[in-house]
């Protein structure tokens, strides 16, 4: 009798282990494929479980949760959804997240590391901590007034402050509401059919997903270049520009909107925005140092990252003469987004230095404690600090008696650069109206902002398209907000 019982203690015992050991199995080696199924709704519930942790603007929530008391319970909500689109993005339950709300959901989940008080036994529980709060560069007074300014047109604006990169606003119009895809039911469903076949393209991030000719606008990394190269030594000396002025190799005549800019020395020829002298200073300065400059100025960078990435800015290093003219007046196969327009200025106000752009000042724990800064940023040289001084002289010229006087600010120094980008088949598309710009106060050591404005549907009058008409009056509001602030 007490062999039986002793076979079936033995017996049992190896069940014991045999449960233990597929238990092992299923939780360390398998737990993987469990996790990914896509019948596993665990994780997705846990997901949902609790509310999400907030993004913040000037230091106050610009999201929130709402309990919906279903299973999957926590809904994403929005405090002016419109306004902050471009920098919050979504998070839906149905289809995912976008800008921030996916570059930072580590944290606004509860899922990143750093947030658990005891990361080991959470490991083990499966506990999720509350999730953390991410503190925006936003200056809510620019975040307005740029989306005020292009209300009832379609255009972006980017603001960055020139001595840290900050990136003070950013904004794209026509906008949408991100709480209409938070839940997962049929209004869902049809709010993202509509938003994603709208011909305006209401989701697209027109401040950092978009490029566009930059037109004249470019005409700063032209003169930079020319300045660096020496191939021009004197703003005021006559340059070797005929108007019209024929494209190298060809028989085609480029011209001007005014006259007056035959041989016009640079600081006419930027005032007024002269295309034969800079397409001119282009070909003369070779396509090799255009490029150089170019892409110190940031064009060509396939990996900027705000933290959500942005699309590359481009100028073409394989043109020919008459391409490389075009270039340098911002056409041909040169874009740019308003981000990178706005590194553009602030190089100029920052002594010739870029600065790498954030958006995220800071991550937290739902309590405050800081869990990760943004650290210093990275800096290289686009010109020489002389040739960022001129830059400078020539910019303010602009503002204070060009074509952007729109810009002007009273009790500020203000520099600026128009420009009107063509562009569609034979340029029969209505010209992009641009503006880039920067800011100093009368008490101010050095700028407090750089603007880059474009708006695509500028005017139905061809004829009647400026930037300084239409774009420069929206980059002078949020320059007086940052100002003010």
């Amino acid at each position: 009798m007490t062999r039986h019982i002793r076979h079936v203690a033995v017996f049992c015992v190896l069940l014991l282990v045999a449960l233990l050991v597929n238990a092992a199995r299923v939780q360390v080696v398998e737990s993987a494929r469990y996790d990914d199924n896509p019948g596993n709704r665990r994780s997705t519930i846990a997901r949902y479980g609790q509310p999400r942790g907030d993004i913040l603007v000037g230091g106050v929530p610009v999201t929130g949760s709402r309990d919906t008391g279903e299973q999957l319970r926590y809904e994403r909500t929005y405090l002016r959804g419109p306004l902050y689109a471009p920098v919050t993005g979504f998070a839906s339950q149905r289809y995912g997240t976008a800008f921030l709300e996916r570059t930072e959901d580590a944290v606004l989940s509860g899922d990143h590391p750093l947030l658990s008080t005891f990361p080991l036994w959470d490991g083990m529980t499966r506990d999720r901590p509350p999730g953390g709060n991410v503190v925006t560069t936003i200056d809510p007074r620019a975040q307005r007034a740029a989306y005020e300014g292009l209300a009832g047109r379609t255009g972006a604006v980017a603001a960055v402050e020139p001595a840290t990169g900050r990136v003070l606003a950013l904004v794209s119009v026509p906008s949408y509401d991100p709480s209409v895809l938070s839940g997962n039911d049929a209004a869902v469903q049809r709010a993202w059919a509509r938003l994603t076949s709208d011909p305006a393209k209401p989701m697209l991030n027109r401040a950092v997903r978009q490029t566009y000719p930059p037109g004249s606008t470019f005409k700063v990394v032209t003169a930079a270049a020319a300045l660096d190269a020496g191939v021009v030594t004197d703003l005021d000396a006559a340059t070797d520009s005929p108007a019209p002025y024929t494209l190298p190799g060809t028989a085609t005549a480029l011209t001007n909107e005014g006259g007056g800019c035959a041989d016009a020395p640079l600081r006419e020829a930027f005032e007024w925005s002269c295309n034969t002298v800079f397409a001119k200073l282009g070909v003369d300065v070779g396509v090799e140092r255009m490029t150089a400059t170019a892409e110190a100025f940031g064009f060509n960078d396939r990996d900027v990252r705000i933290p959500f990435p942005v699309a590359p800015s481009t100028f073409d290093p394989t043109v020919d003469r008459a391409q490389l003219a075009l270039s340098s007046i911002g056409q041909y196969n040169t874009r740019a987004t308003p981000l990178q327009m706005a590194m553009v200025a602030a190089a100029v106000a920052d002594r010739g230095q870029v600065r790498t752009p954030y958006l995220v000042e800071r991550t937290t724990r739902r309590g405050g404690a800081t869990v990760a800064t943004a650290g210093s940023r990275p800096a290289r040289q686009a010109m020489r600090p002389a040739t960022a001084r001129r830059m400078r002289e020539l910019m303010e010229d602009v503002v204070r008696e060009g074509t952007g006087t729109m810009a002007a600010i009273p009790g500020a120094v203000v520099g600026g650069k128009t420009g009107t980008a063509q562009h569609g088949i034979g340029n029969s598309g209505t010209p992009y109206a641009w503006f880039v710009s920067w800011a100093r106060g009368e008490r101010d050591l050095q700028a407090r902002v750089a603007v880059a404005v474009v708006v695509e549907d500028a005017s139905r009058d061809r004829e009647g398209i400026t930037g300084g008409g239409v774009a420069a009056p929206i980059a002078r509001a949020v320059m007086e907000a940052v100002l003010r602030s």
